[in-house]
């Protein structure tokens, strides 16, 4: 096995209910921490004690409280606080980024990192307890630090350092005889490598395959023939051979959603509308800032399944636009339009969403000579989206938008969050007091 690389997996332990910690110090003598979706629904991130309980993960939040008072658990509940998880995700980064040069970092996601290491001789044992007591000095947030030669192999070390006390946080495989690696990941269950989800682990489990191992020793042509192409790289690596790019900017997204559930229910479509609005100006920023432009405006509108005494109407439909674009104003006109077009009276609404597809880099159209001039050579138009993104940067989202998403107003379908803590580092009114 090749061990010429050499990257780090940097995850955050129980991100969001770590944020949470670090501005209240009382919940760390002994309080089950959750975190709960959209409109308090379900728990979406536990703590330690939490999942020591036997907490589930997605639990509804009414059942956990019941449960939790009927059993005197100690369980303390959050609503999702994105600005504050936002902030801290951008702050650990910050951190991390010190320890390598740029092109060495791929944020993988909100509370993990990936740093190469190949071309850096460091101790890698050594730099991993800094990075982990440097982060949770400057941040609070307790992290672990997984070594390996493949981003696959990083990621299984880190599962180790977090799940097996004898690594103390900070799991190395790179320096492993084979031997060694052997018993490591002959100690890791198979559904637990990374890519290899809960229906793909069953068949694999049925085949005989149920660690790590097993799957590293199994014949990756025998494996992509049953399986598939996805399955035979992880094979490669975990017997250490990247097949995996590094991707110092994330690509761009072949689809923009914007959706979330209603905190009330709506009935009418102007009270529809004011959401589809909000979604199709948030779907049109995250657009802008990745340059492209889109095709396809799409709207779906839901009622709540669960609910069978309801009558049930669930519609999508898209359009193709004449011209792609990027403008806050013809997407929200075009999402209204296709609402407009699907709406029925008389259905108890709780979610609505905007999809935009058919996405291309910003510049390249190609039409007719007698086609309008496309929104984006429009330079007073594109100076207007600018601006507009520029407010909602610095005073936060939806702070300035088109239509009904431009009112700031308390609206009846606002999502519920009646448990969400202060932005203790973005709002000067928020900021945590110590006495």
């Amino acid at each position: 096995m090749s061990a010429s690389r050499r990257i780090a997996l940097v995850d955050a332990n129980s991100f969001y209910c770590s944020c949470e910690r670090v501005f209240r110090p009382d919940l760390d003598r002994g309080a089950a921490v959750v975190v709960l979706s959209n409109n308090d629904g379900c728990v979406v991130a536990r703590s330690a004690e939490a999942k020591s309980l036997g907490i589930p993960m997605g639990q509804p939040w009414y059942m956990l409280r019941d449960e939790a008072r009927r059993k005197r658990w100690p369980v303390v509940a959050f609503s999702s606080n994105y600005t504050l998880y936002g902030d801290m995700s951008a702050r650990f980064m910050s951190v991390l980024a010190q320890f390598v040069a740029p092109q060495d970092v791929e944020q993988y996601s909100i509370d993990e990192c990936f740093l190469d290491f190949t071309h850096h001789r460091v101790d890698l044992a050594a730099t991993g307890r800094q990075i982990r007591d440097r982060v949770k000095q400057w941040t609070g947030l307790p992290v672990c630090v997984g070594y390996g030669a493949t981003k696959t192999l990083a990621k299984l070390a880190n599962h180790c350092a977090k799940k097996q006390p004898q690594w103390s946080g900070i799991c190395d495989l790179t320096g492993l005889s084979n031997a060694e690696l052997s018993a490591v990941l002959a100690s890791v269950k198979v559904q637990d490598v990374w890519g290899i989800g809960r229906k793909l682990a069953e068949s694999l489990i049925r085949g005989g395959i149920t660690t790590a191992e097993q799957l590293r020793q199994a014949d990756a042509r025998r494996i992509r023939e049953r399986f598939n192409v996805v399955v035979e790289r992880t094979v490669a690596e975990l017997q250490g051979i990247p097949c995996l790019a590094w991707e110092t900017e994330p690509p761009a997204k072949q689809q923009i959603i914007a959706s979330r559930s209603f905190g009330a229910p709506l009935y009418t479509l102007d009270e529809l509308r004011e959401p589809i609005h909000m979604h199709a100006g948030r779907a049109a920023e995250k657009l802008r800032a990745q340059g492209s432009v889109a095709g396809r405006v799409g709207v779906w509108i839901e009622t709540n399944r669960f609910r069978a005494q309801d009558a049930q109407y669930s519609p999508t439909r898209s359009v193709r636009l004449p011209t792609a674009t990027a403008d806050s104003a013809d997407i929200a006109a075009w999402a209204s339009h296709v609402l407009k077009s699907i709406w029925r009276d008389g259905y108890r609404y709780v979610k609505a969403g905007v999809m935009l597809d058919e996405l291309r880099p910003a510049g390249m159209a190609q039409g007719t000579l007698f086609d309008p001039a496309p929104a984006g050579l429009d330079s007073s138009r594109g100076e207007l989206m600018e601006l507009l993104d520029k407010v909602n940067d610095k005073w936060g989202r939806n702070a300035m938008g088109i239509g009904h998403a431009g009112v700031r107003a308390a609206r009846s379908w606002d999502m519920q969050r009646g448990m969400m803590s202060p932005r203790y580092t973005t709002a000067w009114s928020e900021l945590r007091a110590v006495e």
